[in-house]
C-alpha cells in the first residue's frame, strides 16, 4: 500500500467523480502487473497466476463494506450524514432512522424496511432531494413545489419531463395555480405504484382528451402496460392453449340442457319452525 500510495497517489489525483478515480486505479494495477520485483524472472502478474490456485475460494455471502449510523430526520425532512445532505420521506419528521453508507450508496431504513436510496455524495455540503419524499406535504401547500429544490433536481436528473411540464401548464391556466398544482402532484404519486413511462403515457392521453382527472391517467397507464406486455413478474413458462376455432352453431349451450331433464324428487324432510315460534314467545328479562 505504501508503495502504491507514494508511486500512484502522490499527489492527490484530482477526479471529478469516483468512476473516473477507480478507472485510474485499474490502469494503475495493469501497470503494476508488467513489473518484475528486483531481479526476478516472472513478473507480478505471473507470480499471481502460479500463487491463485493456492488461494482459498471467495464467501458466498458478499462482504459487508458500510456503515451504520442512526441519524434524525429534521423538519426539512432530511437528514445529515458525513456533512451532506439527503432527504428521505416527510411522515418520517422527527425520528430516529438507520443509515447504511458504502462508497458508492446511501440507503435509509425505518426498522427493516427500506424508506430511500441515494447515491452517495462526495462535495461539503451537497444536498440531494427527492421530489416524491414531498408530496404529501405539497398536497397540503402546493403553492411550495414552483420554487423547490426537488423540482429543481428533478428536471435536471429528467424524472420531470417536458410532458409533466406541458401537463402542469395546462392544469393552471384550467383550474388555477392552486389547483392546478394540487391536480399534478397527484398524477406524480402515480408514480410509486406505474411504471413511469406509463404514467407520462397516460398524461399525454388526458392531454390529448382535455382532461385533468387522475383516474383517466392512471386508466391510461395501465393501458399502455398491458399493450407493452406481460410484467417481468409475470411467469410466461406456463403454456397458453390455443383458441379453439368452432362454429357457433355446433355449441349447445348447457343450462337449457340441464333445465330440459326432470330434476330428481327431493327427499329431504321440510324444514319444522315450532323451535322458532318458542322464541318469539319469550319475553325480554326485566331489566331490574
Amino acid at each position: 500500500m505504501g508503495y502504491f500510495r507514494r508511486n500512484y497517489l502522490t499527489p492527490v489525483p484530482r477526479v471529478d467523480s469516483l468512476d473516473e478515480l477507480n478507472a485510474r486505479l485499474a490502469e494503475f494495477e495493469a501497470k503494476e502487473d508488467e513489473r518484475r520485483i528486483g531481479a526476478r524472472m516472472r513478473t507480478i502478474a505471473q507470480d499471481f497466476v502460479r500463487e491463485a490456485g493456492h488461494l482459498l475460494p471467495l464467501p458466498d455471502d458478499p462482504f459487508a463494506t458500510g456503515i451504520t449510523l442512526t441519524p434524525r430526520v429534521d423538519r426539512y425532512g432530511m437528514i445529515t450524514v458525513k456533512m451532506c445532505r439527503y432527504s428521505v420521506p416527510v411522515r418520517f419528521i422527527d425520528r430516529k432512522v438507520t443509515v447504511t453508507l458504502t462508497c458508492d450508496d446511501l440507503t435509509v431504513y425505518d426498522g427493516r424496511r427500506e424508506i430511500a436510496r441515494h447515491r452517495r455524495l462526495a462535495g461539503r455540503g451537497a444536498e440531494h432531494l427527492v421530489l416524491d419524499h414531498y408530496l404529501e406535504a405539497l398536497l397540503i401547500k402546493p403553492g411550495a413545489l414552483e420554487r423547490s429544490e426537488a423540482l429543481h433536481q428533478a428536471r435536471a436528473e429528467g424524472t420531470f419531463t417536458a410532458v409533466h411540464e406541458a401537463f402542469w401548464a395546462a392544469a393552471k391556466k384550467a383550474l388555477g395555480d392552486t389547483e392546478g398544482t394540487k391536480v399534478l402532484v397527484k398524477v406524480l404519486l402515480l408514480h410509486r405504484h406505474q411504471q413511469h413511462a406509463d404514467v407520462v403515457t397516460g398524461i399525454r392521453g388526458a392531454l390529448a382528451a382535455g382532461t385533468f382527472n387522475e383516474d383517466v391517467i392512471a386508466l391510461e397507464a395501465r393501458k399502455a402496460a398491458q399493450a407493452a406486455g406481460p410484467a417481468p413478474t409475470v411467469a410466461t413458462s406456463i403454456p397458453v392453449p390455443e383458441p379453439l376455432d368452432l362454429d357457433p352453431a355446433q355449441v349447445t349451450p348447457l343450462t337449457p340442457r340441464r333445465l330440459a331433464r326432470a330434476l330428481p324428487a327431493d327427499q329431504r324432510p321440510l324444514p319444522r319452525l315450532e323451535q322458532w315460534d318458542e322464541l318469539l314467545q319469550l319475553r325480554r328479562k326485566d331489566s331490574s
